[in-house]
This record gives C-alpha cells, structure tokens and sequence, in this order.
C-alpha cells in the first residue's frame, strides 16, 4: 500500500509538473501571437487615411529632416496611428534615408508600404506646363509655382553670360531655347538639369524636318523663332498664323522694313499699350522695326509652337499689309498694297475710337 502511494505521489509531481510545461508554452505561444499581431499592426494595417480620398499627394522639400516628414504627415491627420508609424520608421532606418520629392500616398497604406514607399524615392512626376511666356523672368516664375525650384535660381542661371554663351545663346536669345509644352519632371529637380532637360529638348523639337525648312527660308532657327516670337503678339489665331507669316516673309523678301507693331511695344516695356501711335514709332531701340531694318536681336516672347510652324509652313500669297478688323474679332483684314490696307486702318481705327481706345 506504502508502495502503490509513493508511485502515485510521483505521478501526480509528474502531472502537475506536464501541466505546468504545458502552460508555459501555451504562454509562451500566447505572448509570441501577441507580439506578432503586434508588429502586424505596426507593420501591415492600414495607417494612411486620406481624408475620403483614394489618393492624396504630399511635397517633401529637398533637405528635410524625419521631424519635417512627420509634420506633413501630420499636419493633415494622414497618420493613424503615430507612435506605430515612427517605431516602424526607426526600424526601418527611414530617418538616414529621406528623399525629397512629390509622393502619391493612396488611402489604407501599411507603415511598411509607405516607409518603403518614401524611402525609396518612388517620386510622382509633375506635368510642367508653360505657355504664354513674355521673358526669361516669367518663365522662371511659371517654373518656380510648379517645382520646388527658386525663380532665382533659373534666372541667375539664365544670366550667366558665359554660361549661356557655351549653349549657343546670348542674353537677347537666350529665350529661344524653351519650346512651350507639356513636360514631365520630378519635383525636385535642379535648376541645372531643368535647363539641361530644356535643351535635350530644343535638339530634339529642331529635328531635321524643321532645320531644313528654315534652311530653305534661308533663316537661321533664331530667325525663325523670332519672327514666331512677332507672329504670336500678333494673333492668337491659330489658322490665321501661316497668312501672318507669310506678309512678313514677302516684306523680308523685298527688303522691307517689318514695321511690326509687337515689337515696339517690346521696345516701351509697357505691355499695356493697345494702340501704337506715332509717338512711339520714334523710340530707338534695335526692337523698333519702324526704324532698323530685319528682324530684331532676339525674341519679343517664347513663341509658342503653333506660330514656329506657321513660319517653316508660311502661306505663300501676295499680301504685304494686315490690319485688325474692325468687329474686334481679333482676326485681320489683308490687303496687297498700301491703299486697300489705309482703307482697313481706317476702319478699325474707328472702331478703336468708338470704343474710346486711345492708347
């Protein structure tokens, strides 16, 4: 009997000993499922909210720190949850690895998809847009609201007489490398690769097509670029265009004076002016096409490309004179010798006068 106690005295150590085993790994088990849904949710649950869109773009400027990146994060409440985003991050060393840049965040994005996201620089391209360009300032303006680059930047640049000079340009023409368009950049980009972008693209817009079109005007690409540069202060008139240009390419054939108002108000600096009078046909500047013959030393604008190719592809006729008619409609009457163009400037000079249009 003392025997059959002792052996189950023993088994019953051994049980309770099973048990207690088997409770620590279940323990065990327990923390460690916990700890993993844990990391999961610091890792994989949804942590970007939106705002009720599916998408939502966010500007890291160049030089941010990991506390910048947190206030345009937080700013707008993009974070769930903060303290699991920035576990994440330092794990994820995110602090050493910050790329500037425009970043698309899509809504329900894990911690993880997003550090690895912003880490990697997988930047969203910015659609650059300029057109109706007056000058180099504006241009650099019209760049500076759309990528993180300074205006000042552009123009000192732009300034840099012996930078400009090894592309080919001087400050008078300097505006003829930007060909108005549609392009794709990263945010970011440097003034100095924007440039070196626009002029891949200069090469590129002057293919041979085009160089052996102005070549067949016997201009240079400047010239033709300049002449645009008149014939798009003339009209906005895509269709009308080619017959502008070819009034101006029959005066540069007879050896006229272009007599182009465009460019005196080029010559005044005052873009205000809506009826050129005597008065200022009188200014002296080599702009001043009533007074110094061609064309004049560089662009009055950044032409767009509609008036480029208005020039390559003119409209041969024999009109010499184009006046603006008189319902304003912004099109132009044509005439082939100076008394059907007097009788036109007649006409709209009334109109101007009825409307009480002075200067």
């Amino acid at each position: 009997m003392a025997y059959y106690h002792t052996k189950y005295s023993s088994y019953r150590k051994k049980s309770k000993f099973h048990r207690s085993i088997i409770f620590i790994l279940l323990l065990l088990i327990m923390i460690v499922i916990a700890i993993g849904y844990f990391v999961y949710q610091m890792i994989s649950e949804p942590n970007v909210w939106t705002k009720g869109e599916p998408e939502i773009s966010i500007y890291i400027p160049t030089g941010s720190s990991f506390d910048d990146v947190k206030t345009i994060l937080y700013k707008d409440g993009l974070i769930i949850h903060r303290n699991n985003f920035e576990w994440w991050a330092q794990k994820k060393k995110y602090p050493e690895n910050i790329k500037a840049g425009k970043y698309l965040l899509l809504n329900g994005m894990s911690n993880n998809e997003l550090i690895n996201h912003l880490r990697a620089g997988n930047q969203e391209p910015v659609n650059l847009i300029f057109n109706n360009i007056r000058d180099i300032e504006q241009l650099a303006m019209r760049v500076s609201e759309q990528l993180e680059i300074d205006s000042a930047s552009i123009i000192n640049l732009l300034n840099d007489s012996a930078y400009i000079s090894n592309l080919g340009f001087n400050k008078y023409t300097i505006s003829s490398l930007f060909i108005p368009n549609t392009y794709e950049f990263f945010w970011n980009v440097s003034a100095e690769n924007f440039i070196n972008r626009m002029i891949r693209e200069y090469e590129n817009f002057w293919n041979d097509v085009r160089k052996a079109k102005a070549a067949a005007l016997n201009m240079s690409k400047m010239g033709v670029v300049i002449l645009a540069s008149i014939i798009d202060k003339e009209t906005q008139k895509n269709d009308e265009k080619p017959i502008i240009a070819g009034v101006y390419i029959n005066r540069i054939k007879r050896n006229w004076l272009l007599q182009a108002d465009p460019t005196l108000i080029f010559a005044l600096n005052d873009f205000g002016v809506k009826r050129v009078l005597n008065v200022h046909k009188e200014i002296d500047s080599p702009y001043n096409t009533y007074k110094y013959p061609g064309l004049p030393p560089g662009p009055i604008c950044i032409p767009s490309i509609s008036s480029i190719d208005a020039v390559l592809n003119y409209q041969e006729h024999d009109y010499l004179y184009f006046c603006a008619k008189e319902d304003l409609s912004g099109y132009h009457n044509f005439a082939k010798n100076n008394r059907e163009h007097n009788r036109n400037a007649e006409n709209y000079q009334r109109a101007l006068d009825k409307l009480r249009i002075f200067k």
